[in-house]
């Protein structure tokens, strides 16, 4: 797949030798208050992105912050980490060889090759994905256009009817609102296929499938996501057009209508956290909570994929305020997690968003929640910063069992205390 990910290279002439330096992200720990000020300023001032944490206001002393850092800044930003002595590694030395194998696809047609969902995809084969999808199980896979993005691209959402029993509920999960997440709408795809591949024959899957519809948003940030694979594989937002600034695009999870563009959140258009002009400014906010406004006395499951750190999330991210049914969320997270760490040796941390990570007004799921949705999650994937946002082909499988584990696990209990199941469910 051709990208258009630029390779940097940084030419020393010395004694006849060369030495080449491509685009790298650094882990970088500073240690007093004057560190975190020149961290701060490295982030804005230079030719870089922050991965960890999204935005410079969150850089505090002792927190680790993983930046990438193109080659044509590299020596001017690490020269000066090293001038005030402050500890940093060279995390990942090689992204234009991840962003490589993140783009190399060998097929667009899921019926084509075995390890299709073992793979990224461009904005395009997921269309097509879409397509062959419905067509393929026309009883049970139905498309429904809830929106169009700021670029005019169609936003689609899958229904999943696995049985006809009347006045069932629903769970909803959307993928892909940071457009730099391409685990995100992996998983969504791999959920969908588990679903049709499982159902009468993992018990798990099947109890939640005969008990609930799923709506299955792939992409919520099509234009974003587009962004990513042509332009810019570190981009993060939407890509509407600011009437104030030469900057483009919103938050898309700071554009709800939960304690909208409080502490956490920018109202400047150029910050990777802006908030939007107002609540649901974007087309993309507003198809998301008006499908779900007009759904909201069906879908009782709310979950929203994101990457990376391994962390299962529930309101609130937009107070510290404890949400009311705080202890059953920290119950379905912890099961979740010891879940994953049982099966998978792997480990997620879990809690309230706000106190877990950080304030993080707009949100979807806070959002969710406070519409009626009273089990609302956010899911961060693999991995811990190991690879980040370029998180291998190879890596795909295993995060999206892990989350899968984590789906089954909740959505059973969100049957378990809403209504009563029409088959005893059983966790594997």
């Amino acid at each position: 797949m051709k990208t258009l990910v630029l390779l940097f290279i940084v030419l020393t002439v010395d004694k006849g030798y060369c030495t080449e330096t491509g685009d790298q992200v650094l882990s970088i720990t500073p240690t007093t208050q004057e560190q975190v000020d020149i961290v701060r300023n490295v982030s804005t001032q230079y030719e870089t992105t922050l991965w960890q944490p999204v935005s410079h206001q969150y850089i505090k002393e002792e927190t680790t912050v993983h930046l990438f850092v193109p080659a044509n800044t590299s020596g001017a930003v690490r020269g000066l980490l090293h001038k005030h002595a402050i500890n940093h590694e060279v995390l990942l030395a090689n992204t234009n060889e991840l962003i490589e194998m993140q783009t190399k696809n060998d097929s667009s047609d899921p019926r084509s090759s075995s390890t299709f969902y073992e793979r990224y995809h461009t904005l395009e084969d997921i269309y097509y994905w879409i397509d062959r999808i419905t067509q393929d199980n026309p009883s049970t896979v139905k498309a429904i256009l809830i929106g169009s993005s700021s670029e005019k691209r169609p936003l689609y959402a899958l229904k999943l009817t696995l049985n006809n029993r009347p006045n069932k509920k629903a769970m909803w999960i959307d993928c892909g609102i940071h457009a730099r997440e391409w685990i995100a709408p992996a998983f969504c795809l791999w959920f969908v296929h588990y679903s049709l591949s499982y159902y009468n024959i993992n018990q798990d899957i099947t109890s939640i499938l005969d008990n609930m519809d799923v709506y299955v948003l792939p992409v919520m940030n099509p234009d974003g996501y587009k962004y990513t694979w042509t332009t810019n594989r570190m981009w993060r937002k939407n890509r509407s057009v600011s009437r104030s600034t030469n900057c483009f695009g919103v938050d898309l999870n700071r554009n709800f209508d939960a304690n909208w563009c409080t502490e956490g959140a920018s109202p400047e258009p150029c910050s990777e956290i802006y908030c939007g002009a107002f609540p649901e400014s974007e087309p993309e906010s507003e198809a998301v909570a008006n499908f779900l406004r007009s759904h909201k006395n069906s879908v009782q499951f709310y979950l929203s994929i994101h990457s990376y750190s391994q962390m299962l999330l529930f309101p609130y991210s937009c107070t510290l305020e404890e949400a009311e049914n705080h202890s059953d969320l920290l119950e379905m997270a912890q099961e979740a997690a010891q879940k994953i760490q049982r099966y998978y040796r792997n480990i997620y941390k879990y809690g309230a968003g706000a106190k877990t990570i950080y304030l993080a007004p707009g949100g979807s799921d806070d959002w969710a929640y406070n519409l009626g949705i009273k089990y609302s999650f956010t899911f961060e994937l693999q991995d811990r910063g190991s690879y980040g946002f370029l998180l291998p082909p190879s890596q795909i499988s295993r995060a999206c069992n892990e989350a899968m584990i984590a789906v089954k696990t909740i959505a059973l209990k969100v049957i378990e205390k809403t209504q009563y199941p029409t088959s005893s469910p059983r966790t594997a």
